[in-house]
This record gives structure tokens, sequence and C-alpha cells, in this order.
């Protein structure tokens, strides 16, 4: 039966059921938010105590190296400790120059692995523009029929809850 009545009823079925499922949400946030303030404290002293043991031990892998001349590493503790070469850091204050260096210097099958080129248009920016304006460029709108639309218009609870809703809706179609 195809009514407003039918409609209004039927919405009303779904906005009971969102009800309950954010009220579920709310206490797993909530319980979240306890655990998160019961451990808080521990986390935070175990990460400075951490850090601090970190910084000892570097400390005293520097002021050794002689102890790691062969082999450059051991591992104790399942922890890897010693010298490694050093990855380094390329520095160059001119792009276009190296861009030309790289082209002069390399085939261009080399070169292409070395050099990044990206244009594409970025959809988010040309959405907003308009229909004369998207034919302009050479763009064409499709598949701009009406759609069902099915959306709350309350707080931040209701969107974790319509992030569930929508995997859940995908699992099932699925």
């Amino acid at each position: 039966m195809k009514t407003l009545v039918a409609i209004e009823s039927k919405t009303k079925e779904f906005a009971d059921a969102r009800a309950k499922l954010a009220v579920i949400v709310t206490a797993l946030n909530d319980s979240m938010e306890a655990l998160k303030r019961q451990y808080m404290a521990d986390l935070k002293r175990a990460v400075a105590a951490t850090a601090k043991r970190q910084d000892e031990l570097k400390g005293l892998l520097e002021a050794s190296p002689e102890l790691f001349a062969k082999p450059r590493s051991v591992i104790f503790h399942g922890i890897k400790v010693g010298y490694a070469k050093g990855k380094g850091k390329i520095e160059f204050t001119d792009p276009e120059q190296v861009v030309k260096l790289i082209k002069k210097n390399y085939k261009k099958d080399e070169w292409e692995t070395m050099i990044n080129v990206t244009e594409t248009p970025i959809k988010k920016a040309i959405e907003q523009l308009s229909v004369s304006d998207l034919k302009k460029i050479g763009c064409l709108v499709t598949d701009a029929q009406d759609e069902v639309v099915i959306k709350a218009t309350d707080t931040e609870v209701d969107k974790l809850v319509t992030a569930l809703l929508k995997g859940a809706t995908e699992e099932v179609v699925n």
C-alpha cells in the first residue's frame, strides 16, 4: 500500500530501531571512555618508562661502537641492537633541475621510475561546478535520477549508527 501513512508508519519503526541502536552505541562509547580513563595513567607511565629505557639503551650503544664491529648487531631478548648502515637523506634545492638531469642521464624507461608526473582531475572540486561549467571542461553528469533519502538529522552518535548500518546493509547485500 503506497500511502504517506504507510511511509510514516515505516519511518517510525525505522526511527525506533535506530534509537535502540543509538542507546547501545552510546553505552559502548561510554564503556570505552571509562576503560581509557581506567588505563590512561598506567599507559602514560609505561610509555614514559619505555622511552626512558630506550634512551638509556641508545646512550649505551652510542658509547660502545667498538662492540659492534663484527657482527654489527645482535639480538637480545627479542630486540635487535647494534649498528646498521643508515639510509641517509636525499636533498635537493631545485627539483626542476633534478628532473632535467635525470632525463639527460637516463633512458626514458629508467627515468619514468624516478619522476612522478601526476595530473588528474579532483572530483570533489569538480562536483561543485554547475552543469554548464562541467560541459565546458568536457564532463557529463550521468545517473542523476532522484534517489531515496533516509537520513538522520541529529548527533555524532547518529553518524556512527549510520556507519554501522551502512556496513550491515552492505554485508547483507553481499
